[in-house]
């Protein structure tokens, strides 16, 4: 297949490029920028010059794929309503373009906040619905699309896709750790974080694109959920400092902007994804690749 991948050289797509290629996929990748289009080139992907914001750029990657991986997203938490109305309108762009072609329109999305005080599943729908609502009600958006003739599909990714070089939500936190002497959690710590392995995500990804009908949910999951406190605890350890719990009230202040996350819990089970796709994790999970001191190393 010939494959559109926005977010191409991100965290998670610079991880599904290989897969792709490795299974005999072409792959067309969106660079805003040179540094990314150079990145790109040499890993074997077609640069194509836009942004999230060029919806034209969008519209060209589209119309000469096979499939579409939508990977790409503004995390400006400074600005989440403007985020939500990009991915709107980057979904709209993308799936007009698929339209009537029955080709598939693979868009990440997250398992945070859908089902709380449970682990969501795959038959959980997301309560996110439009403009206004978290990533723009972009799930329930794009599934609009299977009735016109696209395969829409939502790649719900775990809060923490973690790996070596990772500078997401665990880096951040770690972070926090080391600037303040102590590595927090919030409450009593019991909220649980799903995790995936950016590898075995990677290679969901890949095997959704070949196989997801139209209206699949997809739930990129290796751990269902490691606790705050067991992530604090082995940050603490690495670091050498010790794991303490933060009120609730005073998380914004000790954490900063990640403070309104780290609370929450936001558990998730993939056994449907694993059954319908034959995938099952194989890397180490979290708490190996924390004691590993991805997280904690000075750079």
């Amino acid at each position: 297949m010939r494959v559109f991948v926005t977010g191409a050289s991100g965290w998670i797509g610079s991880a599904v490029v290989p897969e792709l290629l490795d299974a005999g996929h072409t792959v067309t990748g969106l660079a805003r920028s040179q540094a990314s289009a150079d990145a790109l080139t040499a890993a074997g992907v077609t640069p194509l010059a836009g942004s999230l914001d060029d919806l034209e750029s969008l519209k060209a990657g589209a119309a000469d794929s096979d499939g579409v991986i939508h990977l790409g997203f503004k995390h400006d938490f400074s600005d989440m309503a403007g985020a939500g109305r990009t991915e709107r309108a980057a979904v709209t762009a993308l799936g007009d373009t698929l339209a009537g072609s029955d080709r598939p329109l693979l868009f990440a999305a997250g398992v945070a906040g859908l089902t709380p005080g449970r682990a969501v599943t795959e038959n959980d729908p997301s309560p996110a619905v439009g403009p206004d609502a978290p990533r723009g009600g972009g799930e329930n958006f794009a599934f609009e699309y299977a009735s016109r003739g696209v395969r829409p599909v939502s790649l719900r990714f775990a809060p923490t896709v973690h790996g070596e070089g990772d500078h997401g939500f665990m880096s951040t936190i770690a972070g926090v750790a080391r600037d303040r002497g102590v590595s927090g959690y919030v409450g009593d710590g019991s909220n649980r974080w799903a995790a995936v392995n950016r590898s075995d995500a990677a290679r969901l990804v890949r095997l959704a694109l070949e196989q997801a009908e139209a209206g699949a949910i997809v739930h990129a999951v290796g751990e269902e959920g490691i606790s705050a406190r067991e992530i604090a605890e082995t940050i603490g350890r690495q670091l050498g400092v010790p794991a303490e719990s933060v009120a609730p009230d005073a998380a914004a202040s000790h954490f900063g902007w990640i403070g309104m996350f780290f609370g929450l819990d936001m558990s998730a089970s993939s056994v449907l994804t694993q059954q319908r796709f034959g995938w099952s994790p194989t890397h180490p999970g979290l708490v190996a690749e924390l004691e590993a001191g991805y997280y904690t190393r000075r750079a």
